[in-house]
């Protein structure tokens, strides 16, 4: 049945004084609250506003949220309590405990140019970058006064002292990513002996130059240094082309005469072996191997000379070639009556 049917009695539910209720609707509260304050108006009301109020403020400020990229520092009355990691946590509301949030993985930069005297005593300017972050929040906030300026002084110390004991060619040459790191190193050690809570993440150097009063003479200085080293450098290729080359030729010739040594030695073997090999024979035979001896010897010497011998006494006609000088040398014709007249011939 429907609460507003006649004869059922007043059923309405937003109706404080229906039958059986209790006479405290919300419309009565918020009339009794206005009525307790008009009775109490003046001083008493307006302190329980100010109570109501402090307290929700005090509820607010009894927590603090740190953002994970974030570190919290907490400061009780003013001096350091304890540093909060990100997330959500409690603290005592303020003016007790307050909450300062340092940014710890932040990458921040410096840059800044000097112009400074090498150990050889040249001018040089260079143009270079730090790159830090921070370690430690407490550190950061209470250590230092002023963290920029001690972080661009502590840079340009860090590459004073490097560049100072330098020479310009060796700031120049390839040695130079060697000097960047030792003045990285040498920044961090300063920031260490100051617990400003810092951290060193890069040092890099992006112009390195002379002065433009001297530009010109130094491109000149170093044009020379280039042709130089591209001398050096056509000088070792050619060296390396050349060397080898003549190694191999003394390779060649030491082994073309160890072996002209050795086939001599073998020879000479061999000739003394053949003669131990006729000294035995001629003691056996003297006469015949004297007669043997003097046949090779006149076979040898006349196989390349130009004369024929006639044994016949004239009573034979000898036809000899023409000589000319691309033919060979005309073999000996030898004519005899009797072949052992030939053999006996001395």
């Amino acid at each position: 049945m429907a609460w507003n049917e006649p004869g059922n009695g007043q059923r309405d539910p937003w109706n404080s004084k229906r039958p059986g209720g209790n006479g405290h609707g919300l419309d009565d509260a918020l009339r009794r609250l206005r009525a307790r304050l008009g009775k109490h108006g003046g001083p008493s009301g307006i302190i329980t506003i100010v109570l109501a109020l402090v307290l929700a403020w005090l509820l607010l400020s009894s927590y603090t949220i740190v953002d994970a990229r974030q570190a919290g520092v907490v400061l009780r009355f003013g001096q350091y309590s304890r540093t909060l990691p990100p997330g959500f946590h409690f603290k005592l509301p303020q003016p007790v405990e307050t909450v300062t949030k340092v940014e710890t993985t932040r990458v921040r930069s410096l840059q800044d140019s000097v112009r400074m005297l090498t150990r050889d005593e040249n001018i040089i300017t260079i143009d270079f970058t730090v790159q830090y972050q921070v370690s430690d929040a407490r550190a950061y906030l209470f250590a230092v006064d002023d963290v920029e300026d001690t972080i661009a002084a502590s840079s340009e110390a860090a590459v004073r002292s490097v560049i100072g004991r330098s020479d310009m060619d060796t700031i120049l040459s390839g040695e130079g990513a060697a000097l960047v790191s030792e003045a990285g190193q040498a920044l961090q050690k300063t920031l260490d002996s100051y617990h400003c809570g810092l951290q060193v993440t890069a040092v890099s150097f992006q112009n390195v130059s002379p002065p433009a009063e001297v530009k010109d003479a130094f491109d000149d200085v170093n044009k020379a240094r280039e042709d130089k080293q591209s001398i050096e450098n056509n000088a070792l290729a050619y060296a390396n082309k050349v060397v080898p080359v003549a190694r191999g030729d003394a390779s060649r010739i030491a082994a073309e005469a160890a072996g002209y040594k050795a086939e001599r030695i073998a020879r000479a073997n061999g000739d003394a072996a053949r003669f131990d090999l006729l000294l035995k024979e001629y003691k056996a035979a003297p006469e015949v191997t004297r007669k043997r001896l003097w046949l090779e010897t006149m076979e040898q010497v006349m196989a390349g000379n130009r004369k024929v011998i006639d044994a016949s006494n004239g009573r034979t006609i000898i036809n000899l070639p023409p000589a000319t000088p691309a033919s060979p040398p005309a073999a000996a014709a030898v004519t005899t009556d009797d072949a052992s007249d030939k053999g006996n011939q001395p």
